[in-house]
């Protein structure tokens, strides 16, 4: 079967943005124009395409990315039906809150650009900062849609200048609102410079027509302001327009297109996604400016044969190659492995390899996604997103690719777990299937951790936050039909070290007969971070959170034992030393030591270094560690003297404050084990006019009073 359309006429990007800026609403909307659906369903009603989940369409919002695929002909192309003038979208509309924060990041991974979707009157809120910065990270191209221009105190100029002081200064205008509030009509192009209006059938028909007079002025401004920013990337452009000469819509859009691909303008765009204004204009700058894959390099990645690096062009001549980047449990059909094909093509029934682990594996099935709807296909081709049913040993980053030709791409990075609750069966029948089910939501979520206590084998499930754990729990019960008891939620702590330590320990057993012996000298301190180019010398292993490396010289412990040394070492950290928790970020060297020729084993040696580690921790002065939580308060002026000291008794720091649409917004570092129901707390306080959201920041030691009381929650005594 050929390709149905041409690779430069394909475009994968994601909707993302702050929990309540729209961006389902414009998801919606977007099915609706391209003609996926022929009823827009609206968040309140909990009719919605993309939040299919029964959680989602209850809470009124996105907690897991839906992908979408459809066609677009550009809004005024006149023969709408011309296969030549399609061009095909997948989408991914993403939550926007961040306890689900781990489904942007992954979906950034295998995107190609985005819009990033505002609230007009709220400007750029937490979760957007959080999305911009993933979206750095993966180096993808942006278009600004400000949104809900119609709602009470949206405010176009206030909004921008949010995004250049918290995004980015190079994010530029290209359109103006006409009207805002109730008088909000259509939107100023300062591309072609005309208005648009958007009237029939939700917003069905668009029409062109000239600038109104009131606004012809601004317009004049702000568009010799985007001139200026866009002609700096055309030298001849430059010396025409230095020359007098206006440059045409085409070049303007030519070489907009080239700045956006480099992520050096982001434009800003803006209308309303609920009263049906400005969303075809966003489809066509996505046209326009966002990259099809072959504007973008090969991928690279490592050869396993030899760990050298090799790439793949997108194209379908190319060896197949894949990246799984998200499971998804399915009622009827079972586990879909959703998979973005960077290079080649691969049919239904073919075997491919999972160079992740090396196993071969076989894809029954190909799917196209619909949300929670699925189309079945026979092939998939270079630049795609599809989902496979019957690969059984896939997880989240395993890349996909020709047996033939391996290749290992680089992984998806995922936060940490942050709040952890013991959780139950009920019954004795609910225990096998809760094991099954945990199984199930932690292959699918890679920020949901599941882990047994040693001393009460209970067990404990670590996520996000009281939202995300809500939300699982919730989904045992529904999808698994597990019912449990559900413990308090309790903070995850770490542990670290501040000094550098040395320690020496000696095992030693006879029972008689053989014996055991091993014998160690470490040497332990904080951990640093290495710069990305930094190679690491071969005597290092170096992991997230943890080092080692191995000075052993003349063979004083022979080879074969030193992998249990740090195998005894990391075994001590995962049970830390003040109070139990796991240790981090710690530096661990094994410089001498000893052995003997019939006793030693690599047991003695792994006894050993716990020993030897648990001193030198003792010396390097350990500590608790816990998270702390960037959080944001919207308040009205009148009570920010109660939020600032409500805050600063919870051990809070306020770091400064400003004021958009009205409001005045309070930024702050707050323990995590300070803001359980703080929400209700601050309804209170405020008469319910105040609102906030918060997410991790970083760890910190925690003060050696709080330390006292965790060691005394934990049943730690000062002997121990």
């Amino acid at each position: 079967m050929a390709r149905a359309f041409p690779l430069e006429k394909l475009r994968n990007f994601g909707i993302v943005a702050h929990v309540d800026a729209g961006k389902t609403t414009t998801s919606e909307r977007v099915l609706f124009y391209t003609g996926m659906s022929h009823k827009i369903g609206e968040v309140h009603d909990g009719e919605t395409v993309t939040d299919w989940m029964e959680q989602e369409r209850e809470r009124g919002i996105t907690i897991t990315a839906a992908a979408i695929s459809c066609n677009w002909t550009k809004t005024m192309e006149t023969d709408r039906t011309n296969k030549d003038l399609q061009h095909t979208f997948n989408i991914i509309d993403t939550p926007g809150h961040i306890d689900f924060t781990a489904e942007v990041k992954r979906s950034m991974r295998v995107l190609d650009g985005a819009v990033v979707v505002f609230d007009g009157a709220a400007g750029v809120e937490p979760q957007t900062e959080t999305n911009w910065g993933y979206a750095d990270e993966a180096n993808v191209p942006r278009i600004c849609f400000i949104n809900k221009m119609d709602k009470l105190g949206a405010d176009y100029d206030a909004s921008i200048k949010s995004i250049h002081e918290r995004l980015s200064p190079k994010a530029v205008r290209i359109q103006l609102p006409i009207g805002r509030e109730d008088s909000l009509s259509g939107v100023v192009d300062l591309i072609t410079m005309k208005a648009y209006r958007f009237g029939g059938e939700m917003g069905m028909e668009v029409t062109e027509e000239d600038i109104p007079e009131e606004l012809k002025t601004e317009a004049e401004k702000w568009r010799g302001e985007l001139i200026e920013k866009v002609v700096e990337h055309d030298d001849e452009m430059m010396e025409k327009y230095l020359g007098g000469e206006e440059p045409s819509t085409e070049d303007l859009k030519r070489v907009l297109r080239i700045a956006v691909l480099k992520n050096e303008i982001f434009p800003i765009m803006t209308g309303s996604a609920l009263k049906n204004i400005g969303v075809q204009l966003v489809l066509d700058a996505v046209v326009d400016y966002l990259p099809s894959p072959i504007d973008l390099p090969p991928v690279t990645g490592i050869d396993p044969k030899n760990d050298s690096e090799i790439e793949r062009k997108p194209s379908d001549d190319e060896p197949f190659c894949a990246l799984a980047f998200k499971l998804q449990d399915d009622k009827f059909v079972g586990q879909l492995a959703f998979f973005r094909v960077y290079s080649g093509t691969v049919k239904a029934g073919s075997y491919i390899l999972n160079s992740s682990t090396g196993n071969k594996e076989r894809v029954g099935r190909i799917v196209r996604l619909m949300a929670d709807k699925r189309e079945e296909v026979d092939e998939v081709y270079a630049g795609e997103i599809a989902a496979a049913v019957g690969i059984k040993e896939v997880k989240t980053s395993h890349t996909l690719c020709d047996e033939q030709n391996p290749i290992i791409l680089e992984q998806i990075t995922f936060p940490e777990p942050v709040v952890a609750v013991r959780v139950e069966p009920k019954t004795k029948n609910d225990q096998e299937k809760m094991s099954t089910a945990l199984k199930r939501l932690s292959d699918e979520d890679p920020t949901f951790k599941v882990s047994t206590d040693e001393e009460t084998l209970e067990t404990i499930i670590a996520g996000m936050g009281e939202l995300h754990l809500d939300i699982l729990v919730d989904r045992m019960k529904r999808e698994f039909g597990v019912e449990a008891n559900i413990g308090q939620p309790q903070v995850a702590y770490r542990e670290t070290i501040q000094h550098e330590a040395e320690a020496e320990y000696k095992y030693v057993k006879q029972s008689g007969g053989r014996g055991q012996y091993g014998h160690v000298k470490i040497r332990i301190k904080p951990l640093e971070q290495l710069e990305e180019d930094v190679t690491v010398p071969k005597n290092v292993t170096r992991e997230e959170h943890f080092e080692f490396i191995d000075s052993i010289k003349g063979g004083v412990i022979p080879n074969e034992y030193i992998p249990a040394v740090m195998k005894g070492a990391k075994e001590a950290m995962s049970r830390g030393l003040v109070a139990g928790y796991k240790m981090e970020d710690v530096s661990v060297e094994l410089f001498d030591g000893s052995y003997h020729d019939v006793d030693s084993s690599e047991i003695a040696f792994k006894l050993a270094a716990i020993n030897a580690f648990k001193d030198a921790a003792k010396k390097a002065n350990a500590v608790i560690l816990e998270p702390i939580m960037k959080v944001e308060v919207r308040t009205p002026e009148e009570y920010m003297g109660d939020i600032n000291g409500n805050i600063s008794s919870k051990r809070g720091q306020v770091d400064g404050t400003e004021e958009i649409g009205g409001k005045t917004i309070v930024h702050a570092k707050v323990p995590l084990s300070e803001m359980f129901g703080y929400t209700n707390t601050l309804r209170s306080m405020t008469q319910g006019r105040a609102s906030m959201t918060m997410e991790f920041d970083h760890y910190a030691v925690v003060p050696p009073n709080v330390a006292e009381e965790i060691k005394k929650n934990r049943g730690v005594t000062e002997s121990e």
